[in-house]
């Protein structure tokens, strides 16, 4: 059958003409919005603005289709077609739309409540993972395939995937079980029992992200980490107790030394950032007798595992200051030798 060029010039300066309207009135529709949206203290609609953006550039397209095709004299067999090309833009597009719209609300509503469920990659690739299958269901559905036969042929060729990708799926469900178990949550300060510590960036579908201190990362499979032996410094909470030892003389009046011991460490609890006021200072003649020396443990609370590095630091200057000034000995390690005559 063919098709003469008015037929086709029409319908296709009509769809131009149209699609370029509706695109720039979509554009100063998004400013307005924009401006509106800077007003309002939610956030919830500078998030929709920002997941309908992009998908709004197929509908104008689609949109300049459909009327330029109402107005076009092609034969059923085409506007069958593009009818049907119509459809699985605009579904493709509200599908990305959603979710988009759906991983940012959740996002914002776990950052803004106090819920102890980490926004992490691997929960936001899950949600918008089953909304993009969603979609691409009822698009095969628009299409005229049967989805029955397709999940069944998913399921048979899903175990032979299963059984090549192990690791794979292993690292997958060990990500899901350590969300859902919430030993480890994003922005935890853990130790491995290899020696690694540091700040959880992310539980990815595959990974799990340590920040080290000197601020490099280390990358851990989540089936490893899942079997590890992991100190998660901050569960059941941040606080955590310091233990300071300080070594004297064995000529040292132990309980003097306990005093200025509990002076210092009360004096800095206003000056030294860190150090947690509400927890009473402990001073403990332990470990006791060492070979060359009393020893003994200042105990305090700081707000953090990373305070103990500059709370420890200022603490024995002021200790050791004091202990100047006092004539208190910090003795050195020292044996008396007995040499046999004869």
């Amino acid at each position: 059958m063919n098709i003469s060029i008015n037929t086709l010039f029409i319908p296709s300066l009509i769809i131009l003409a149209t699609t370029f309207v509706l695109l720039i009135i979509r554009g100063i529709a998004f400013n307005i919005l924009h401006k509106w949206a800077k007003k309002t203290e939610t956030k919830i609609d500078d998030i929709i603005i920002k997941s309908i953006r992009t998908p709004s550039i197929y509908w104008s397209i689609a949109i300049g289709f459909y009327i330029g095709l109402a107005m076009s004299n092609l034969p059923e067999k085409y506007v069958f077609y593009i009818n049907r090309a119509i459809y699985i833009i605009i579904i493709f597009s509200i599908t990305l739309a959603c979710a988009n719209l759906a991983g940012k609300i959740f996002r914002n509503y776990i950052q803004k409540s106090d819920l102890p469920i980490p926004t992490t990659g691997l929960v936001y690739g899950i949600i918008k993972g089953v909304i993009l299958v969603i979609g691409i269901l009822i698009i095969l559905s628009v299409l005229g395939i049967s989805i029955t036969p397709l999940i069944t042929a998913l399921g048979v060729g899903g175990l032979a995937v299963a059984l090549a990708l192990q690791d794979t799926l292993a690292n997958l469900f060990a990500g899901v079980h350590i969300l859902i178990e919430k030993s480890i949550r994003v922005g935890d300060f853990i130790r491995l029992e290899t020696g690694q510590e540091g700040y959880v960036e992310d539980i990815t579908w595959r990974t799990t992200r340590v920040r080290m201190l000197p601020n490099n990362m280390v990358v851990i499979p989540n089936s490893k980490l899942a079997q590890s032996i992991v100190t998660n410094y901050y569960l059941p909470e941040k606080k955590m107790t310091l233990l300071i030892p300080v070594s004297v003389s064995y000529f040292s009046d132990v309980d003097k030394v306990e005093k200025i011991l509990l002076e210092e460490a009360k004096k800095a609890m206003d000056e030294v950032t860190g150090l947690v006021k509400e927890f009473e200072p402990v001073v403990r003649f332990v470990p006791g007798f060492g070979e060359s020396s009393l020893d003994l443990t200042l105990i305090c609370q700081i707000s953090e595992f990373t305070d103990q590095f500059p709370v420890q630091s200022e603490l024995r200057k002021r200790i050791f200051r004091r202990f100047r000034e006092e004539g208190i000995e910090i003795p050195f390690p020292h044996r008396t030798v007995y040499i046999r005559q004869g």
